[in-house]
């Protein structure tokens, strides 16, 4: 409810909020299940994920993973990021 008024009121939020939100409402949608002719999210999700990264640090695309794994009613996602050493 409050994100609901925050999103009408029109408040600036940051980065990292944006993005657990958008994270929240996919894996939500996964949830619900998918029609098959749905592309798949993960590509997207990755690209994203590298945006925001590079933001701050700068990254080599091909170092961010992302895998989704269903295990019965269980669902992990995967995130890999390998990050550049300090000395780079």
């Amino acid at each position: 409810m409050a994100s609901f008024l925050s999103f009408l009121l029109g408040e600036k939020k940051k980065t990292a909020s944006v993005a657990k939100e958008r994270l929240q409402i996919i894996l939500a949608h996964e949830r619900s299940g998918r029609n098959a002719s749905e592309p798949d999210y993960l590509p997207a999700l990755q690209r994203e994920l590298v945006a925001v990264i590079s933001k701050y640090v700068k990254i080599n695309p091909d170092d961010l993973k992302v895998h989704l794994e269903r295990q019965d009613n269980l669902e992990v996602l995967e995130v890999k990021i390998e990050l550049p050493e300090a000395g780079r």
